[in-house]
């Protein structure tokens, strides 16, 4: 289909880099958050960031490992005390990432991955001049939509609400250094750890059609939003 045709890359050649900031956007959905797991889980010098967020704990959620749950109090006193190195609404709830938890682990020789959406990428890399941003794209929007309906906890209207935004999202994709596509999930899982351990682009990203992939998740959008008018 027109949406999985490849044309160009983003991706340049870079050298390696001592520890620092790696920055992973993507649609929701697109595999930011279990590529950066995994790498963390096999690299003693990798580390995840954890976020900060006034989104209700879902089951199986740790307090501390896959999020600090806050309540938006405290989150916005953390705000006025400026402990973020970044903030972001996203589907109605607040998130952020600790700028102290950040800087204690870059001075301990730990890259560290942020898994943040764009709004949050434009803040860091304003505060961290060499953080390396990465932009994580499916391979089709229709992969998008079954890896969403696959994940079990959205209904098929939140899913539509999702893909509606991916559009929105993946359009800043000209603001990330490299981009990645998570068509097999092992393959992508190298491609990273590459990129941070020998400066290495993204191959996959090589000869992807970006422009095509996101005038199919607007095309998307504009069937949704007719239908709902319907």
């Amino acid at each position: 289909s027109r949406c999985a045709s490849r044309c160009r890359t983003l991706s340049n050649p870079a050298a390696s880099r001592p520890p620092t900031l790696y920055i992973l956007s993507a649609p929701s959905g697109g595999g930011k958050s279990s590529l950066a797991r995994a790498l963390a889980g096999r690299s003693e010098n990798i580390v995840t960031s954890v976020s900060h967020t006034t989104r209700p704990q879902r089951p199986g959620e740790t307090d501390g490992v896959d999020y600090f749950f806050v309540d938006p109090a405290q989150f916005e006193q953390m705000v006025k005390d400026d402990g973020f190195l970044e903030h972001a609404e996203v589907f109605g709830h607040r998130y952020g990432t600790s700028r102290h938890a950040v800087e204690k682990a870059i001075k301990s020789d730990q890259s560290v991955l942020l898994d943040i959406d764009w709004q949050g990428a434009q803040q860091v890399r304003a505060a961290f001049k060499e953080a390396v941003s990465v932009y994580i794209f499916p391979p089709s929007v229709e992969v998008l939509a079954q890896r969403l309906a696959d994940r079990g906890r959205e209904t098929p209207e939140q899913i539509s609400a999702r893909l509606d935004e991916a559009a929105s999202e993946m359009s800043h994709y000209g603001e990330y250094d490299h981009i990645l596509v998570n068509s097999e999930f092992d393959q992508a899982l190298d491609e990273l750890e590459a990129l941070i351990h020998r400066g290495e682009p993204p191959q996959s990203g090589r000869g992807f059609d970006v422009a095509a992939l996101v005038d199919c998740a607007k095309s998307v959008r504009l069937k949704t939003s007719e239908t709902a008018n319907l």
